[in-house]
């Protein structure tokens, strides 16, 4: 699975070109209305600008993308904006960019430098989180082999998300998609077979300031 990011949290960032104001907001969205009433509020708030140009990529595969120039020469806006995001691979978010014009004309290709530009300054504002695609495995042992499950923990960098303990010990860890074969037979061999493994269904989640966040 290719690198792809979502907004964990959504920030805004501002240039100045030649005295217009490019500003920038991103948010986190998760479908297509939620894109369309951000923009709205975006264009409420700023209803004297001369530009509130949008683009927002919707999707685990970016099956929804759209964008607009909202009065600026066409292709030189909201196409560099979402081109932006899908070449950063992010998902699920919706950027608005502000024009206040300064007075001086940037011409299209000092446009699509800005208006890029101007996501890229609200993106070093904004939380990015990777998404990954996983399993939870949940580990039913006896006590002699916690230290030998906690050790295979760390070695292999694998993210612990519980772990109980009763009559016998529960661990359940996130484990990646593409590992999770070879860490069902380490556990297997470690625990000379003694561990009870049950592994949940294919999910996409991240981890953000060292949280389990699932991603719908």
């Amino acid at each position: 699975m290719e690198k792809q990011y979502v907004l964990f949290e959504g920030g805004q960032g501002e240039i100045v070109e030649k005295k217009s104001r490019f500003i920038a907001y991103l948010f986190p969205v998760s479908e297509e209305e939620e894109a369309l009433e951000r923009i709205h509020e975006i264009k409420k708030r700023h209803y004297d600008a001369r530009h509130n140009c949008f683009a927002y990529v919707i999707g685990e595969n970016n099956e929804t993308e759209r964008s607009s120039d909202d009065g600026e020469p066409s292709g030189t806006a909201g196409r560099p904006m979402l081109e932006v995001l899908t070449g950063e691979g992010i998902h699920n978010v919706v950027v608005v960019v502000t024009r206040y014009f300064g007075g001086t004309l940037l011409g299209t290709g000092g446009l699509v430098r800005a208006y890029s530009a101007a996501v890229k300054e609200g993106l070093k504002n904004c939380v990015l989180m990777e998404k990954m695609s996983g399993h939870k495995l949940h580990i039913h042992t006896d006590y002699n082999d916690i230290g030998k499950l906690q050790y295979l923990v760390r070695a292999n960098e694998l993210f612990e998300l519980d772990t109980q303990y009763g009559s016998d010990v529960e661990m359940i860890l996130l484990v990646p998609e593409e590992r999770i074969e070879a860490v069902e037979k380490e556990i297997t061999e470690k625990t000379a077979g003694r561990a009870v493994l049950e592994r949940d269904d294919r999910e996409i989640y991240g981890i953000a300031d060292g949280e389990y966040v699932p991603i719908g």
